[in-house]
């Protein structure tokens, strides 16, 4: 029998061997405590996957606790496969981001690939129909040819994936840094829609209610993913492929199609993923948050490998597979249900009153474990903080604020590849699929139109994590209030968020500290916005020989568009209209893309943004779009004002004669984070200083594509064709991946 050819109890406590899983000595001896035993090798694994920081959020969770995750409008917060927020009439928006940061660093196609994967079944497991894709990458510089590698990878499995499912690929946002040669990082977002009647969760209810295994078979791929996730990095990682799941799109739609078909059967009592950790996760949390147990028999599992032993079935991460439970007496129509779609349905189990996950292999006990234990009471660290002495050699520092040739610098800053198109990535998405996307990537957010209604759902990632690094506290705040303004702009109502926090390690109190303050940032705003957090994911240990990655908390944000008139894009629509810049200009450029482009890193101090001005400034942006007031809005981030006023002209026949708003030119054009531009007929001007009396007018929209920027003195400083910026900015991807450099 397999069980006979693993380690001993006593072996693995006397070599330490809980240490190969992650496990620490007092993490053991609490194993042992829990079980009132020492763990078998399966057993043992179960706690190992299940304690881990992917699963457990041990480092992260005392942190977790501040964000707000409740509103009028929320529907399901954290703690199920998706966060669900209400639209209004009976109908809700399900969404959820997640990392696989680790799978990407060591096989970027298939890692990139089963985040996707893994984020739809998240949606589809509430019972939603998903309905776009979004993305966060963050990557070294394209110069690296081992860079170059993981982000055509990476790009290649989000496509392969997401097309062939027939989900569309809608938005995202992608930063290079050299902070994250050997760390890249994948995070993926799914949106969903749901009415009311028919959102489900993820519980084991019902005692002798039979436990269903549905989809996939399972295979030796991805066994200790969740592990390999929990640590950093190393020149061993290539040697944890094996970690690394094998994602077949195919087969999810048809799991897509079969669950939707289940969650709408009334017999269905629950229903998960089984995501990181496979059946161990899905089965012990879906009993512990039941308050019942599970008995499963191993034998009845579908595997398509032979041998596999208890261990590493149940720590499997094999792709498109899902745990059912249903009423007793109509698992067969469920059988048949998933049979129809060609798919495994196998009754593997039944709910208990133990309270205890018990696995039967070989006609033996093959575990025996408390669910709460592996779900519930994982070890919960709050580790030591250090602020670090760079932060306060920051805070010291003068403003950035140098002399440039502001042409050349606008030219160069429209190739750095975090600012140029990315059209050479999402030209690879099917982002029209299913004929409801509005507005298409390269807006400030896509949008998506609901179905037999007016309205359509607005949404956005987004994280300048240079601020991060500089200051966490203020940086986490912009991340945020960011999110938010590529929401309003694009005509919505922030309705959430759903986070992915991407760190180094938190056994290092500086790192900690970044964790720690960022996430007093982030839900600062997130309450001041009435933005709660309904979902996410934490990533910890993205790091490597080199160091850390920077502290990359990825804003995923859902908003409201109420009404399909309302939707507005950053493309400036007729000659004529007037330009209006709504902001400040504080003469502050640490943390830009100009202070990399000319210093090549990082140093200065954050601008503080005062939430409570900001909330006021988003409600009056949003109010004077849906009022008509608005032709075209675009926040104004990386670059500044003046690449801005480039996108706003890219892709159009116009061009623009703009004055510079008060203050330093250098800031003026290329400071980032100041505010807004807007585009405003003759007609709608009355209207919309009566909205935003604070904006000012500072330009017209002309046809002779042609960019003209002058200072207050009426100076020239930029004058330059359009059609060479765009050249430019539209070719700087494809010619990066060319370069032989």
């Amino acid at each position: 029998m397999q069980l006979l050819r693993e380690p001993s109890a006593e072996m693995i406590e006397e070599q330490r061997l809980y240490e190969e899983m992650g496990m620490t000595a007092d993490e053991y001896q609490l194993a042992v405590k829990e079980l009132g035993r020492k763990p078998n090798y399966t057993e043992l694994g179960l706690f190992s996957v299940m304690w881990s920081e992917h699963c457990s959020y041990k480092n992260s969770k005392v942190l977790l606790k501040k964000f707000p995750v409740e509103g009028p409008r929320v529907l399901q917060g954290p703690g199920e496969g998706a966060g669900i927020i209400d639209i209004d009439d009976e109908q809700a928006v399900v969404f959820k981001i997640e990392s696989h940061n680790h799978p990407s660093a060591v096989e970027p196609y298939e890692g990139a690939a089963t985040g996707v994967g893994g984020i739809i079944r998240d949606v589809f497991s509430m019972g939603a129909r998903p309905v776009a894709l979004l993305n966060s990458l963050r990557f070294g510089e394209l110069k690296n040819p081992r860079v170059r590698y993981l982000f055509e990878g990476v790009v290649a499995g989000i496509a392969g994936y997401g097309n062939c499912i027939g989900i569309p690929t809608v938005g995202g946002e992608i930063q290079f840094d050299d902070g994250y040669e050997g760390n890249p990082l994948v995070n993926a977002m799914c949106v969903g829609l749901i009415d009311h009647k028919d959102i489900q969760k993820g519980q084991a209810k019902g005692i002798g209610n039979p436990v269903l295994y549905v989809g996939a078979s399972t295979g030796r791929d991805g066994i200790h993913g969740a592990t390999f996730a929990s640590e950093e990095l190393s020149e061993d990682s290539e040697a944890k492929r094996p970690a690394v799941q094998v994602g077949d799109p195919f087969m999810e739609k048809l799991l897509v199609e079969a669950c939707l078909e289940a969650t709408k059967h009334p017999k269905l009592v629950g229903i998960q993923d089984m995501g990181a950790a496979g059946l161990t996760s899905s089965s012990a949390e879906m009993a512990s948050k039941a308050g019942s147990g599970i008995r499963m028999n191993l034998d009845l599992v579908p595997q398509r490998e032979r041998n596999m032993t208890p261990y590493e079935m149940m720590l499997s991460e094999s792709q498109e597979r899902m745990l059912l439970v249903v009423e007793k007496g109509s698992e067969q129509e469920f059988i048949e249900m998933f049979e129809k779609w060609g798919l495994h349905a196998v009754e593997v189990g039944e709910v208990t009153d133990t309270k205890r996950l018990e696995l039967i292999h070989a006609g033996e006990t093959a575990a025996d474990v408390p669910v709460d234990a592996l779900a519930e009471e994982a070890p919960v660290y709050h580790k030591p903080s250090t602020e670090p002495e760079s932060f306060r050699a920051f805070q010291a520092q003068k403003p950035f604020l140098p002399e440039v040739d502001t042409a050349k610098t606008l030219e160069r800053l429209l190739e750095q590849p975090t600012i140029a198109s990315k059209e050479w990535v999402y030209g690879q998405y099917d982002y029209m699929v299913r004929t409801s996307t509005v507005v298409s990537p390269g807006s400030d957010a896509a949008v998506v139109r609901i179905r037999g209604t007016k309205k359509a759902l607005a949404m956005t990632t987004d994280c300048n994590s240079r601020y991060l690094f500089l200051d966490p506290y203020e940086g986490g705040k912009r991340a945020v209030t960011e999110a938010a303004r590529n929401i309003v702009v694009s005509g919505g109502e922030p309705l959430g968020v759903t986070d992915c926090l991407n760190y180094g390690s938190p056994d290092k109190p500086e790192i900690f500290w970044q964790l720690e303050r960022s996430t007093d940032g982030l839900s600062e705003a997130c309450r001041e916005l009435q933005t709660p957090v309904v979902g996410g994911n934490v990533s910890l240990y993205n790091e490597t020989a080199n160091g850390a990655v920077y502290p990359t908390p990825v804003i995923g944000m859902v908003g409201l568009i109420h009404d399909l008139d309302h939707v507005t894009t950053q493309q400036a629509k007729a000659a004529g209209d007037a330009v209006y810049f709504l902001g400040q200009v504080h003469g502050e450029l640490s943390g830009s893309e100009l202070q990399k482009l000319l210093q090549g890193s990082y140093s200065g101090r954050v601008v503080p943004i005062d939430l409570r001005e900001e909330k006021e400034q988003q409600q009056q942006v949003l109010k004077a779009i849906q009022a008509g007031a608005v032709n075209s809005a675009h926040d104004i981030s990386e670059g500044g004002m003046a690449c801005a006023a480039a996108e706003k002209l890219f892709g159009t026949a116009f061009g623009a004669e703009l004055t510079l708003p008060d203050g330093p030119v250098t800031a003026a054009l290329f400071e980032e984070g100041t505010g807004y531009l807007f585009t405003v007929s003759a007609e709608q001007k009355e209207q919309f200083a009566a909205y935003l009396p604070d904006a000012e007018e500072i330009g017209t929209i002309t046809d002779d594509q042609q960019l003209t920027l002058r200072n207050r003195s009426g100076e020239t400083i930029i004058s330059t064709e359009i059609r060479n910026l765009e050249e430019k900015w539209r070719g700087a991807i494809a010619c990066a991946l060319k370069s032989k450099g």
